[in-house]
This record gives structure tokens, sequence and C-alpha cells, in this order.
């Protein structure tokens, strides 16, 4: 018999302030959810765009950072797994819902106070300094590539 596998990788935008709970033995898992745009042309060349909700949950260290330091409209890059929960409401209903458990994340861009255009990275990680960058015209035939 074949063995399972489930990897997925989304970039998006945090949509609502990650809510940090306990369990009763006590391990963070903080759920949040995410937007992923994608933006398209139909069949008569008009310009689209869809929107998809990912519910996410984070155990343990990674779910205290995002907790900690992410909230509504902050990127974020999710690798994890799919895992689909199934459990009866108040009226005895079946309920059941697919979400990406983290493996892994990365914020991306600034904070979402700016509308997360900030790079994360800064001018000091480069080998060149801001002011040693000229305004004069790159010459094409000095790169040697």
């Amino acid at each position: 018999m074949a063995r399972g596998f489930s990897k997925v990788i989304i970039v998006g935008n945090i949509t609502r302030d990650p809510e940090l709970r306990s369990t009763p033995s006590g391990t963070q898992v903080c759920g949040f959810s995410v937007a992923v745009n994608r933006n398209y042309r139909d069949s008569s060349g008009e310009q689209k765009e869809n929107v998809s909700f990912f519910d996410c949950s984070a155990w343990g260290k990674s779910g205290e950072l995002i907790a900690q330091y992410a909230k509504k409209g902050s990127g974020i890059l999710v690798s994890g797994r799919l895992e689909q929960r199934s459990w009866e409401d108040k009226e005895g209903q079946k309920r059941s819902r697919v979400e990406i458990v983290v493996e892994d994340f990365n914020f991306i861009g600034g904070t979402a106070g700016d509308g997360g255009s900030k790079s994360t990275s800064s001018a000091a990680s480069t080998d060149v300094a801001p002011d040693d960058i000229s305004d004069e015209p790159i010459d094409l035939s000095e790169i040697p590539f």
C-alpha cells in the first residue's frame, strides 16, 4: 500500500489577529487565517482576481511567535500539512474542517500598519552602503556575462 504525503506552501496576508490558546496539557496553539490572492485573465481577456482563505494552526513555539509578532494584514509564508478534523456540534450535526498545520513559516514584508511595503532585509546586511550608489547609468558592456 502506498504511503500518503501532504505538503502545502502558501503566501498571503493574515486576515485576523492570531489567537493564542492553551490545551489542557499546557501546549500553546495559535489559530489564524491566511488570504491568498490570485490574478488571472478570463476567456474574454478581462483581468480577474480570486481570493482563497485558509485556516492555519501553529503549535508550540511557532504559535507563540506568530501570536506575538503577527497581526491582521501581516504577510506570511506558511508551509505545513493538511489535516482534517471532525466533530459533532451542539445540535448533534457532524462537522468537519480542513486546515493547514504549520510546520515552518516566514514573516514577509513589513508590518501590517505600513501595508507590508517594507522589506525585512536591511541595507546594513549588504556589501554596498546606500551612499556608494551613484546615479550614473550602468554600462552594459562592463557586465562580464
